[in-house]
C-alpha cells in the first residue's frame, strides 16, 4: 500500500465530503500506485500526463485534486500538481427542462411512484445535492429547513418551500412516519446516492425522457435556472446553493444549448 494511505483514508472519513467523493479520492491514489508504484516527483508528473491523454479535463482535475489532498496529508505539499485548464462552454449541458421536469413529476404521481416523486421534488425545489438529500429527516420537513455545516464550519440552510413541506407532511403522515430519514428503502435503511441515480435513469427510460438529462445534479441545476427566471438575485442564489464564490453561480445565467437554439430560430429571419 502506498505510503500514508491509511492516514489519508482516515482524514477523508473525518470530513464532510460525500461518500462518492471519498471513493473517488481513494481510487485516484490507488490508480496512481497501480500504474506508477513508488511516490516520486517524476511518477506524479507521468501520472498527470497519462490522465490528460485518457480523460476529459474535469475528470483529470478531480483526480489531481485527490492526489494533491493526499500529498498534503503526508507532508509533501511541495509536490502538488497544477490543475489543467477547463475550457468552459458558453452554454449549460444536460439540464432537465422545466417541461420534462413537470412531465416527470406527473408520471411518477400517476403511477404511484410516490417516493421517487418526492425525490425529484425535493432535489428541484430545494437545490440540495443528492448527498445532502439523503440526510433529510421528518423533523426537517416539519421545521421547513435543514441546517448543514461545511468542512470549514460554515452553516448552510436548505429551505423546504411551503407547498412542498405541506405535501410532504401529508405523505409522511400516510406512511405513519414521525421521525428519521425520509428517503429510506423497505428495510428502513437510507437509500444510497448511487441507488437514487440508478433508479432515476430507469424511470426516465420508462417514461420516454432523455436519460442524459435525468441524474440527481440535473435537478439542482433546474432549481438554479428556475430560481433565476423568477428572482434575478444571483448573490442570494449563491448562498442557497452553498457556493463559496458567486463566480461559480454565474454559470446559471447561461442558457442550455436547446434554449439558445429556440431563441436563434425565433428571432433570426434574415
Amino acid at each position: 500500500m502506498v505510503e500514508g494511505f491509511k492516514e489519508f483514508k482516515a482524514h477523508l472519513m473525518s470530513t464532510n465530503l460525500s461518500e462518492s467523493t471519498i471513493t473517488t479520492y481513494l481510487y485516484a491514489v490507488k490508480q496512481f500506485q497501480k500504474n506508477y508504484g513508488k511516490l516520486r516527483k517524476k511518477n506524479l508528473r507521468d501520472y498527470k500526463v497519462w490522465l490528460i491523454e485518457n480523460y476529459n479535463p474535469r475528470t483529470v482535475n478531480l483526480r489531481l485534486h485527490a492526489i494533491n489532498s493526499y500529498l498534503e496529508i503526508i507532508g509533501k505539499e511541495a509536490w502538488k500538481l497544477q490543475l489543467v485548464r477547463v475550457q468552459q462552454k458558453p452554454f449549460l449541458e444536460n439540464v432537465i427542462s422545466e417541461a420534462d421536469y413537470t412531465y416527470f413529476k406527473a408520471k411518477l404521481k400517476q403511477n404511484n411512484e410516490i417516493l421517487w416523486y418526492f425525490v425529484i421534488r425535493f432535489l428541484a425545489a430545494t437545490g440540495a445535492r443528492v448527498s445532502e438529500l439523503v440526510q433529510f429527516k421528518t423533523e426537517n420537513v416539519k421545521a421547513g429547513y435543514v441546517d448543514l455545516y461545511s468542512k470549514g464550519g460554515k452553516l448552510r440552510r436548505i429551505y423546504i418551500p411551503k407547498a412542498l413541506k405541506e405535501e410532504a407532511l401529508v405523505w409522511l403522515s400516510e406512511r405513519e412516519q414521525k421521525s428519521s430519514f425520509i428517503f429510506s428503502n423497505r428495510r428502513g435503511k437510507r437509500i444510497t446516492t448511487r441507488g437514487i441515480a440508478s433508479q432515476l435513469k430507469k424511470l426516465a427510460l420508462q417514461y420516454g425522457i432523455d436519460p442524459d438529462v435525468v441524474y440527481p445534479h440535473s435537478f439542482r441545476h433546474r432549481f438554479a435556472k428556475s430560481f433565476l427566471e423568477r428572482c434575478n438575485d444571483i448573490a442570494f442564489l449563491a448562498d442557497l446553493m452553498g457556493h463559496e464564490s458567486i463566480e461559480t453561480t454565474r454559470i446559471y445565467l447561461r442558457k442550455t444549448s436547446m434554449e439558445q437554439r429556440i431563441i436563434i430560430d425565433a428571432i433570426i429571419d434574415w
